[in-house]
């Protein structure tokens, strides 16, 4: 259940995760990658269809693990063979043209409701992390958690390192980091609209379903978990929980977690 009201300020990191499809923004950012890369001559029309179908079955029934790890694997296919510079590119292109002009500017302001209280927001997609981490940049939060392709003297091979984020991955990774700067899970915040995350939403004391799947929506309701649909005065309600009811963070734990995260960020990959 969400903190009491006016809580004493945490003396450790605080840390709200956030998904990014159809939680931070409208579809599947796996689609639109597929999508820039057949504009710029990288795939053909069987992959673009491929993607196309995905996003539509996304948008109306929501994720389904078989068919979102298809199309992940595909979308990282992509990258075997092109350089660190081509794949920064075509995520600069992704940004301006595709991911843009779909976000939901008021779950980017409550993002930025817990950047006000001196929370770090990081980013946790299964999408390449360097879409994410461009994502996050742009919009001036912390970090992002995704999946990680090898490069070898600049060049992606293709093989992944680690795991494919997606379901319990997310969840492993975010404890991973969480845990690397000793930040408080238990007032940390988590968002998302899949019935996949919700190994990550446990992960977390305070924990909130976007706009849920069926699956999703159901455990919600079990578990009594608040429940924000992708409208202008929902989200704009859940702003003022978070500024009402969430823990300020210290000025020393908020310098601590930034070095933190600095760390993690360049932490080499297993």
């Amino acid at each position: 259940m969400p903190a009491a009201q006016n809580p004493t300020p945490s003396e450790r990191p605080v840390i709200a995760f956030f998904d990014v499809d159809n939680t931070l923004m409208h579809g599947t950012s796996v689609f639109h990658v597929g999508r820039e890369a057949w504009a710029r001559g990288i795939i053909g029309w069987r992959d673009i269809l491929l993607f196309g179908w995905h996003q539509r079955r996304f948008i109306k029934v929501g994720e389904n693990h078989e068919h979102m790890g298809t199309a992940k694997d595909r979308a990282l296919g992509l990258i075997a063979g092109h350089t660190e510079t081509q794949i920064q590119e075509l995520a600069q292109s992704i940004w301006e043209h595709r991911i843009r002009p779909r976000l939901w500017p008021e779950t980017v302001a409550l993002a930025h409701e817990h950047i006000d209280k001196g929370h770090q927001v990081w980013l946790v997609s299964a999408t390449p992390v360097e879409v994410g981490e461009l994502i996050a940049t742009k919009l001036g939060l912390t970090g992002a958690l995704g999946t990680r392709v090898e490069a070898v003297d600049g060049v992606y091979t293709g093989r992944l390192i680690g795991q494919v984020l997606h379901a319990e991955n997310k969840a492993v990774a975010a404890k991973e980091l969480a845990d690397g700067m000793h930040a408080d899970l238990a007032a940390s915040w988590a968002y998302s609209d899949s019935r996949n995350d919700i190994p990550l939403l446990e992960l977390v004391g305070n924990r909130v379903a976007v706009n849920p799947d069926a699956g999703l929506a159901r455990y919600a309701a079990e578990k009594q978990w608040p429940t924000m649909r992708l409208n202008p005065a929902a989200i704009k309600a859940q702003q003022r929980t978070v500024r009402r009811e969430a823990k300020q963070v210290s000025r020393a734990a908020q310098k601590a977690g930034k070095a933190a995260a600095k760390a993690a960020k360049t932490k080499p990959r297993d």
